[in-house]
């Protein structure tokens, strides 16, 4: 039996996912699941290095080694709750906090300290794994389609999966082994930035902030004319485009707003922006599944599917058996199994690369 751990901490810089995952083919099996939250003063050494800064190598590097040590906390958390050992599981895959996401300027930078991971867990981590795609002309973004189209896909269904994280991003799942893939634009990263502004909360629970407020429609127009959402798939986007100053910029040119108002809209933002995405690209779906954190905001998921319409049917991962807060992680454990095999992880049709390539790096134990 092949057992892997996968390791994700997105764009809400929340903290870690883990999931232990038998890898055997196409099939993933959930072994155990794990969540660590990050210390505030993690969550701000990393929100710091979104942007310039003084000392700005040092402050990553130590960055990095807690990063490892709340990785490691995380293993350790699966072994002990699924009763495996390390020398068990053939490899961790670590995907590393996304603190610059430039691939139009041929980089994407996943801060982590792999060889520390490595160390403290006695166990193989495979880590770095966009880089290869960006260097063979790919986003490095999104990589989740082709494991969507492995745990979700059915033949003759046409499907499309919603990750709702900070960013969100959708997978065409078209039913006959056809699939596609992108980054929409948003997801939580502004409502958790303005909650966070306004209310020191670091998100939005349920959406029940956003559901006492109303739509601003004036704001959502302008939120809506944003280059991005025009740019032709392949693309990928992240916290370089969106974040506080550039709501800011946005508000800057409307009459002042009640906090709570730009927080509903916020979330209507995320919803219609996905709904215009899948309708661009997945239009003969019969079903939208989301997983992500977005996928336990009520308020947002309501929009969504008022977004949608009735003809589509819209429910979260967990209507196919998978937890909406599991499947990155496990994204990641079917990312170190297709390393650990040398077959290619990457999907071109969906990050834009000039073909298929093997993603990872190996740190040995």
């Amino acid at each position: 039996m092949a057992l892997y751990i996968g390791l994700m901490s997105g764009t809400s810089l929340d903290g870690v996912d883990g999931a232990l995952a038998h890898c055997d083919g196409g099939a993933v099996t959930t072994i155990a699941a794990a969540y660590v939250a990050f210390p505030p003063a993690l969550r701000a050494e990393l929100m710091a290095l979104q942007a310039n800064g003084d000392h700005e190598i040092e402050c990553e590097a130590l960055a990095a080694n807690q990063l490892a040590q709340h990785y490691a906390q995380c293993v350790a958390e699966l072994l002990r709750e699924s009763g495996h050992t390390a020398a068990e599981v053939r490899a961790v895959a670590a995907h590393g906090q996304t603190i610059r996401h430039r691939p139009e300027l041929g980089f994407t930078r996943q801060t982590n300290n792999p060889a520390l991971l490595a160390e403290l867990c006695g166990i193989d981590v495979i880590a770095d794994f966009r880089s290869r795609d960006v260097a063979a002309g790919g986003q490095g973004a999104p990589l989740v389609p082709a494991f969507h189209q492995a745990l979700f896909g059915k033949a003759g269904q046409a499907r499309v999966v919603a990750n709702i994280g900070g960013i969100a991003n959708i997978s065409v799942l078209d039913g006959d082994g056809g699939v596609t893939g992108f980054d929409t634009g948003p997801g939580n990263v502004l409502m958790d930035g303005w909650i966070h502004r306004h209310r020191q909360q670091a998100y939005d629970a349920d959406g029940a902030w956003a559901g006492g407020g109303k739509v601003i429609p004036a704001l959502l127009v302008e939120l809506l004319k944003e280059p991005y959402l025009a740019q032709p798939a392949p693309k990928s986007t992240g916290r370089d485009l969106f974040h506080l100053a550039w709501l800011d910029q946005r508000l800057a040119v409307h009459a002042p707003a009640a906090p709570q108002d730009v927080q509903r809209t916020l979330t209507e933002y995320t919803a219609v922006t996905l709904a215009d995405a899948i309708r661009a690209y997945g239009g003969g779906a019969d079903a939208v599944y989301v997983c992500g954190g977005g996928a336990y905001n009520g308020v947002l998921m309501d929009a969504l599917g008022a977004a949608l319409g009735d003809r589509v049917l819209l429910a979260s991962t967990q209507a196919l058996g998978v937890a909406p807060n599991r499947v990155e992680a496990l994204a990641f454990a079917w990312l170190g199994y297709r390393f650990s095999e040398r077959l290619a992880g990457n999907l071109p049709a969906a990050t834009g690369a000039r073909g298929e390539r093997v993603l990872g790096a190996l740190y040995p134990r």
